[in-house]
């Protein structure tokens, strides 16, 4: 239940989705759905946004979407899958990245779409370019393709066998990417608004370095994602970089498994200090973000019982004050330690000598690139696209799941 790609066999099509963002309307968005089009069978805007375009009046899928995108609101890249093409959607905002991919000379067999998965035969291809839609250019280097371009926010791209991509805009650009993708959750081998991610990080550990210098022996990462900035940090600092802990590869992210307590745990089985490196040692250790600080009052602690001296705290990102609605899991604010604690208190809290955290100014610095393009409503409260949450009295008005309205 709740995969991706959701599937749905309508009475006017049959579509699947696969959806990285959140819809911030499903409320309506359901109402419609129980105005007689059917009962939702699982709990996500993905599956309800699925439902509705199976349903969705038109000759085909592209001119349902046409009809159905400007009731959508909220933070959606896509891609669909009919019985004729592929498409790639992303929404006014652009939110959240999507790019388009080209593999020359492809088969024709290696280009068919599988009849069986809708149960009658594969249109007919011939031999030529595949087209790729993928969230990111590292998808696009692991199939072999090159990148052609981003699927720009407001547009529709639609992929059909033997024909060049087709592009249909059905809303305006007021682009808001997402800039903690670039910060924390896009790869670091990928490319976004033409910048290197590497060396994007890379440049904001020096920023970071500029506006928090420390006094210490070594300048180390939290593996993996505070590696580009920690480097960053040293080469500004001319403080020596090591490597001071050692992440075991089979764990996940901590900051979005379901529960503290699962939390907790995955930092004592994700990270182990390098005993050797950190004995006796002031260490700056350089981390990409803080949302809830268990994670990092884990590491702090890890560290003190490993022999570090002293620890000193190096965020390469503002701190984050207020909830994302746009696909990010931080949707309830007590669980922000930054929205209800001063900077001393999260010092504290995380247990280490002293805490700084990279300005939005920074991160600007360092990505080279205006304010405008991006959506910082993490960081500073404002949100491109209305949300039920009043920034000013920090107050929740939150919609009811989609699941209470199965």
């Amino acid at each position: 239940e709740n995969a991706q790609p959701t599937l749905r066999l309508g009475p006017r099509r049959a579509v699947a989705i696969g959806h990285n963002g959140n819809l911030v309307n499903t409320r309506e968005l359901l109402g419609e759905l129980r105005g007689g089009r059917g009962r939702l069978p699982a709990s996500t805007d993905t599956e309800l946004l699925t439902a509705l375009l199976a349903d969705e009046p038109g000759e085909d899928t592209v001119e349902a979407l046409g009809t159905l995108l400007p009731r959508v609101r909220g933070a959606y890249s896509l891609v669909i899958l009919d019985r004729q093409q592929i498409i790639g959607v992303r929404d006014p905002f652009g939110f959240r990245p999507l790019c388009i991919g080209r593999i020359r000379n492809v088969p024709a067999a290696a280009m068919s779409v599988p009849g069986g998965l809708w149960g009658d035969d594969a249109p007919p291809d011939d031999p030529g370019d595949a087209w790729v839609l993928s969230s990111e250019t590292t998808g696009l280097d692991i199939v072999g393709a090159e990148f052609v371009r981003d699927v720009e926010p407001g547009e529709i791209v639609v992929l059909e066998s033997g024909k060049e991509p087709r592009s249909i805009r059905f809303a305006a650009a007021t682009p808001a990417l997402c800039v903690f993708e670039l910060i924390y959750f896009a790869r670091p081998d990928s490319y976004l608004e033409g910048r290197s991610l590497y060396e994007a990080r890379r440049r904001m550990g020096v920023e970071l370095a500029r506006e928090h210098p420390a006094t210490t022996d070594l300048v180390m990462p939290v593996p993996d994602t505070g590696a580009p900035a920690a480097a960053g940090y040293a080469e500004a600092s001319g403080i020596p970089y090591r490597e001071g802990l050692v992440r075991n590869r089979y764990t996940g992210r901590t900051f979005i498994q379901p529960s503290q307590t699962l939390r907790h745990r995955g930092v004592t089985m994700k990270l182990n200090p390098l005993r050797e490196v950190v004995r006796g040692k002031r260490l700056t250790v350089v981390d990409d973000s803080i949302v809830r600080g268990t994670t990092t009052q884990q590491i702090v602690a890890l560290l003190r019982r490993a022999g570090a001296a002293e620890v000193h705290v190096r965020i390469s990102a503002p701190p984050i004050y207020h909830p994302c609605f746009y696909g990010i899991d931080t949707q309830v604010e007590t669980e922000l330690i930054a929205a209800t604690n001063d900077l001393e208190q999260i010092r504290s809290f995380i247990g280490a000598d002293s805490l700084g955290y990279l300005s939005i100014r920074g991160v600007l610095a360092a990505l080279d690139l205006p304010y405008d393009r991006f959506c910082f409503a993490c960081f500073d409260g404002r949100y491109p696209e209305p949300v039920p949450y009043d920034v000013e009295r920090r107050k929740f008005l939150l919609e009811e799941p989609v699941l209470s309205h199965g």
